[in-house]
């Protein structure tokens, strides 16, 4: 049984992590199955949305604490082990908002820790009704510090802190009204949105969507004069792909378009 499951339906690619006995938790295995799938996305020019969802009754519980553990065996109390582990996650994390394709995660259960840091990092999320989220690190003496690069980015400072420094669970609604996943959903429904969604984007033009998705997280960060002027730049060069132009022809002259894949 593959620790990552991959099902592709025409252009979407749906990864499911499937380690439910552990809460589909990012251990070392799971961290390896996810980069290595991300790696191979990137350059897959016939997939142009992805799916990231958890087997069993969570969608990932964050760390593996169990593997962490042994890794104090080591001489240096698991030093180098604990630095490589989160270097290899910040990796991971990092490949999804870098991928070409837009990633949706479709969340269910509990996505806590460096799973609720895996929920923040991808493009959009779905939640199912009665979805906790949480970093819950600081109730066993673990800040969360990796997952709050992630989470900081997503929601209200002050709202951030507190999940931090109180180790409290969220629900999926509010995780909504905080701007953590795009709309909550009956869970017998989730599957249905998510897909959706994903289809809405699947059919929109895939070199345009690649094009907006590195722009917006090279923009988010810069200062507003920088952002406009760099936008400003993609926009032009987005003007010069000739499905571009199609699509523009197609809107004035009120017909659909015919993109050239």
């Amino acid at each position: 049984m593959a620790i990552l499951e991959r099902n592709d339906t025409g252009a979407i690619a749906r990864l499911k992590m499937n380690a439910p006995e552990r809460l589909n938790a990012l251990s070392d295995e799971m961290l390896a199955a996810l980069q290595a799938e991300l790696d191979a996305l990137r350059d897959d020019n016939s997939i142009r949305v992805v799916v990231l969802s958890g087997a069993g009754k969570a969608f990932c519980a964050g760390h593996d604490l169990k593997q962490m553990t042994q890794g104090r065996q080591a001489s240096d109390r698991g030093l180098s082990y604990f630095q490589d582990l989160f270097d290899r996650c910040a990796k991971m994390m990092l490949s999804i908002q870098s991928l070409p394709q837009p990633v949706i995660a479709q969340t269910h259960g509990i996505a806590t820790a460096a799973g609720c840091q895996l929920v923040a990092t991808c493009d959009l999320a779905i939640a199912a009704e009665g979805t906790r989220f949480g970093v819950n690190g600081v109730n066993i003496g673990l800040f969360c510090s990796t997952p709050m690069v992630a989470l900081s980015r997503n929601i209200p400072r002050k709202q951030a802190f507190e999940m931090l420094t109180t180790g409290e669970f969220i629900s999926a609604e509010r995780a909504a009204e905080l701007g953590l996943v795009n709309r909550v959903v009956p869970e017998n429904l989730l599957a249905e949105e998510t897909d959706t969604l994903a289809e809405k984007l699947a059919a929109k033009l895939s070199s345009a969507v690649k094009i907006g998705k590195t722009a917006f997280y090279q923009q988010v960060n810069m200062p507003v004069d920088q952002a406009y002027a760099y936008t400003a730049e993609v926009m032009a060069q987005n003007m010069m792909d000739r499905n571009t132009e199609e699509g523009i022809s197609a809107f004035i002259e009120k017909r659909p378009p015919n993109w050239h894949q």
